[in-house]
């Protein structure tokens, strides 16, 4: 089996990624429509509280475990590989155990605790994926240490597919014996995807094994020493990966937060059963699209911690200070037109991908604005993510970890401090809170260590300009799209359209903007990687001709 190169490695999991995630997005259409809002809250409360136990399960070893394998594999030492690497499997199989038995008895009592008790069942019907995922997990954390992602990429992608295809029939065929029991059987989708997921896994993990007989054979073992125990190889492991894994669970903590306080801070204000649907929107609608716009700067976490770890570790500090301020520059910019194209296009995105089959008035006036000021937050959870990733490569964790328990303290405290004010909106904007003092301070430490830039004055000023015009353009675009582009006589339909007008013209102005404001120039287009260079290309040799031609 081929090692995939750095570049390759992030364009397959960047691509698997953007696919999952569609997958996800097109789950929710058909999940939306069969469920409610308020099913969908049921069926959000167990999946956050799902992802947030099997990150707990897995503990970060998969991060870990990469850079442990990677470094035993370089040295020759394939066999206290094989060893960590069984060592972890044996964790994962534990833990992944003990966090389905605590999922399925305690879905009950945190269920009541929440004031949501018909999001029980859907807990107890995806506990059982927990036996598999974190074994899953591990696996993929193996591959990635053997510089291997393709397998990574298309379990992911099978998984998804399973999940969706098995989510949506058993939410259908289970509809008419009740609500609760139709979103248990979107939620035991996940369990299908496991297997799934497994079934992928455990083809490549045997067609690994037979080529490294096949390379290996009876080669000695480079540096060969006694076997290392089990309890050196898990201190090891924690030791890397507890920092890792506090980091890596924030987003998915603060979502399972907001579904387990949602309903209990609005209920006074509006009602328990509106305050469930708003949480259905927040949790089926918002968050899924809200996770689109950082899929990019999550791929270029991944691919800066061994750049920067490499650096740092040979005091480069030229080159530490280059790499942050690029990937810093390149996530903003990356990330910042999906947000806009998000934000401004919001109420026909919404119209066309989740319809208001209910006709409910709570979704009516709630669901566009939700969505909105959920993805805006969006843009610093993609600076955090970023920022992170450099102290992770230059191995600055308790700053790191103290961001984050921070962060948290932060979300609770502004949460419950607007809601009663503001309602779903101040819990949304503590969420937004939380990602600015975490960026914060990572911004602070990294200043601290290293002499970085991602944008002048002038440029940043420039970006403010260009984000100002591109919001009175997007928000002009649509009150003129909602007036006069009706082309169908189905609402969905008309709101497809829509869509496609503000999302083309919002997604080409942009770019357009950035070099007429010269926020980006020629040569940080040549700093792109390779792929996205040669997409470049032909702007770039335009861009060439015209300054070629000015005097």
């Amino acid at each position: 089996m081929s090692k995939d190169s750095l570049v390759k490695g992030t364009l397959i999991l960047t691509l698997a990624a953007l696919v999952a995630r569609a997958l996800g997005v097109v789950q929710r259409i058909p999940l939306v429509y069969l469920l409610g809002d308020i099913g969908m809250a049921a069926y959000g409360i167990a999946f956050n509280l799902y992802s947030v136990l099997l990150v707990v399960a897995t503990a970060g070893i998969p991060s870990a475990l990469s850079k442990m394998i990677s470094e035993r594999t370089a040295l020759g030492r394939h066999a206290e590989a094989d060893r960590i690497y069984k060592a972890a499997l044996l964790f994962a199989a534990g833990a992944g155990v003990v966090m389905t038995l605590l999922l399925y008895i305690g879905a009950p009592y945190f269920a009541e605790s929440i004031i949501n008790p018909q999001a029980a069942l859907p807990i107890r019907a995806i506990a059982p994926a927990l036996l598999l995922f974190p074994l899953i997990a591990i696996m993929r954390g193996y591959f990635q240490g053997r510089r291997m992602m393709m397998p990574n990429g298309i379990s992911q992608i099978i998984e998804q597919i399973f999940r969706v295809a098995t989510s949506v029939a058993l939410a259908y065929l289970l509809l008419g014996h009740s609500l609760e029991f139709a979103v248990a059987g979107a939620s035991f989708g996940g369990v299908i995807g496991s297997i799934a997921a497994a079934a992928v896994m455990l083809y490549y993990a045997m067609r690994l094994r037979s080529s490294d007989r096949r390379e290996l054979g009876a080669q000695p073992e480079a540096g060969a020493t006694a076997a290392q125990p089990l309890r050196s190889i898990y201190a090891q492991l924690f030791k890397l990966s507890v920092p890792i894994v506090i980091f890596s669970m924030t987003v998915t903590l603060i979502y399972t937060i907001d579904s387990s306080i949602v309903t209990l801070l609005l209920k006074d204000s509006m009602g328990e059963e509106p305050a469930r649907e708003i949480l259905g929107i927040l949790t089926g609608r918002a968050q899924s699209l809200a996770g689109i716009p950082i899929i990019l700067a999550v791929a270029l976490s991944q691919s800066i911690v061994p750049i920067i770890s490499s650096a740092y570790s040979q005091k480069d500090m030229q080159q530490v200070a280059g790499q942050t301020g690029k990937v810093l520059q390149l996530s903003i910019l990356s990330g910042l037109p999906m947000v806009l194209v998000i934000c401004l296009a919001a109420r026909p995105i919404n119209g066309f991908i989740f319809g208001n089959p209910s006709e409910s008035p709570i979704a009516a006036d709630y669901a566009a604005p939700v969505i909105m000021a959920l993805t805006v937050s969006a843009i610093f959870q993609i600076v955090m993510q970023t920022s992170g990733a450099v102290l992770m490569g230059m191995g600055r964790m308790k700053p790191l970890v103290l961001g984050v328990v921070i962060g948290i303290a932060v979300k609770l405290a502004a949460s419950f401090a607007l809601a009663p004010y503001f309602g779903i909106y101040g819990i949304i904007a503590a969420t937004a809170l939380c990602f600015i003092v975490m960026t914060a301070i990572n911004l602070l430490v990294l200043r601290r260590e290293v002499r970085f830039r991602v944008l002048g004055t002038r440029r940043w000023a420039a970006l403010a300009v260009s984000t100002i015009i591109i919001c009175a353009v997007g928000i002009g675009l649509d009150a003129l799209c909602r007036a006069y582009i009706h082309p169908f006589a189905s609402m969905r339909w008309d709101d497809m359209v829509q869509t496609v007008v503000l999302c083309a013209v919002i997604g080409a102005a942009y770019p357009l903007l950035l070099f007429l404001t010269r926020v980006m120039t020629p040569s940080d287009l040549q700093q792109l990687p390779g792929p996205l260079r040669k997409l470049a290309k032909p702007l770039l040799a335009r861009l060439d001709r015209k300054q070629r031609q000015t005097p």
